[in-house]
């Protein structure tokens, strides 16, 4: 500094850039993210505050795209970077190059942060599983060719079903450029003619080892493949991306294996469960049927029939009676008018065959009536029934006809199926004799 020159504001800015860069070429520098915005270029603006103070802060776009999470307003983190003076506006600025969520890890943040953002678009909701196929031929797997898990996988899948295809997309399960491979294995294997169930994953490891599961366009490969996914990630304590979005979860690719298929002794015993149910739904609906019988037999048509019968019965148990009585009566006579044997003897004789006879009379009269009464005798004169519903009720007014409807209609001997076309239901039958007499 020149004392008493005259600085123009350019070379006051410059002079305090240079101060200020030269002091704190890096620091570390711990707050709370706020007015964050990621610019078209692919910068990231935003600002550090706690309770007394704000700083401004940059992350240039070569090291925003090494982030794992989104940087976003309310996060508490630590950055690392120096503190530049923007001369344009005057301002001074930290220039950040490494980014880290305070008290959490960055891989952990990327993933609580992505997890709720699918969760959000219904990714993970149950209604959009899908079932594993029960008996699957081909099965296409991707994971690395060298590792255990597809040595894992075909050694189940021999062990429990040796006719099964399996169709291997080599990819790489772990570091750069695996997230891409394991997406390409899943659309390239999800449009496979003939593949139907997919398995992805690979063994255990740290999170870092298992990142690509956790990657967004793993999880949308996942989400819209055609067939149905396992995720097999041998985790089998926490979880991935993949297996939150996936339609089945395992958790180690033998389980996975283990799960596609049932060995053929278990696929047999579900076939014996199926029959022993279909035989027991075939049994409830005989009884439903016979149910159906009984409750037809219990119509008003049949037991007018019964009481009638049971009337007509009645009478001759009455007639019979009649008769005991008198020939009771009559021996009681004969007992008490010994000196009139011979006289008696001819009234027995005439008032038992006038009983007979009556009996006689009376019971046919009884059998014609009851003949009358028999809907065969009807049904022998020419008449038929009319039965609706596949012949479980009878149709006995017109009223009960309705147009288009099947009815089956019954002689006293044979029946034949008619579907109605028309119903009149106000014209007598006087018209229809009328008309064929004219």
């Amino acid at each position: 500094m020149i004392r008493d020159h005259v600085y123009t504001v350019s070379e006051v800015t410059e002079l305090v850039k240079t101060a200020l860069e030269a002091a704190f070429p890096q620091v570390w520098v711990e707050g709370e993210v706020s007015n964050c915005t990621r610019a078209a270029s692919g910068h990231v603006y935003f600002s550090l505050k706690d309770d007394k103070s704000v700083l401004k802060a940059v992350l240039w776009k070569g090291d925003a795209q090494k982030l794992a999470f989104e940087l976003k307003t309310g996060l508490n983190v630590v950055c690392r970077g120096r503190v530049t003076v923007y001369a344009a506006r005057g301002d001074y600025q930290l220039s950040a190059n490494l980014v880290e969520p305070k008290g959490k890890g960055a891989l952990q943040l990327a993933f609580e942060q992505l997890k709720e953002k699918l969760k959000a678009e219904g990714l993970f909701d149950e209604k959009r599983k899908r079932k594993l196929p029960l008996r699957p031929r081909t099965i296409g797997v991707v994971t690395s060719p060298t590792g255990a898990a597809i040595r894992d996988i075909l050694r189940v899948l021999e062990r429990r079903y040796a006719k099964l295809h399996v169709i291997l997309y080599p990819a790489k399960v772990q570091g750069e450029g695996a997230a891409a491979e394991i997406v390409a294995g899943l659309d390239a294997l999800g449009n496979w003619p003939g593949i139907d169930v997919l398995i992805v994953g690979r063994g255990g490891g740290s999170i870092e080892d298992l990142w690509a599961f956790n990657e967004e366009p793993v999880a949308r490969a996942i989400a819209r493949s055609p067939v149905p996914v396992i995720s097999a990630v041998g985790h089998e304590v926490d979880f991935t991306i993949a297996d939150f979005v996936a339609d089945v979860r395992a958790s180690t690719p033998s389980a996975a294996a283990e799960m596609v298929i049932e060995t053929e002794q278990a696929f047999a015993e579900r076939i014996d469960a199926q029959t022993r149910r279909l035989g027991e739904l075939l049994r409830f609906g005989l009884r439903g049927l016979r149910a159906d019988v009984d409750e037809l037999a219990r119509n008003r048509i049949f037991q007018n029939f019964e009481v009638k019968l049971a009337n007509l019965a009645r009478r001759v148990d009455d007639l019979e009676t009649r008769g005991r009585n008198v020939l009771r009566a009559e021996r009681q006579a004969i007992a008490e008018q010994k000196g009139a044997a011979l006289l008696a003897a001819e009234r027995l004789g005439n008032v038992l065959r006038r009983t007979v006879g009556d009996h006689r009379a009376a019971w046919e009269r009884l059998s014609a009536a009851l003949n009358a009464l028999s809907p065969l005798d009807v049904l022998k004169k020419g008449y038929t029934l009319v039965w609706k519903e596949g012949g479980l009720r009878l149709a006995r007014r017109i009223e009960d006809v309705v147009p288009g409807e099947t009815v089956e209609v019954t002689y006293f001997k044979g029946e034949f199926s008619a579907r109605v076309e028309s119903v009149d239901r106000k014209k007598p039958l006087e018209s229809r004799f009328l008309k064929e007499g004219s």
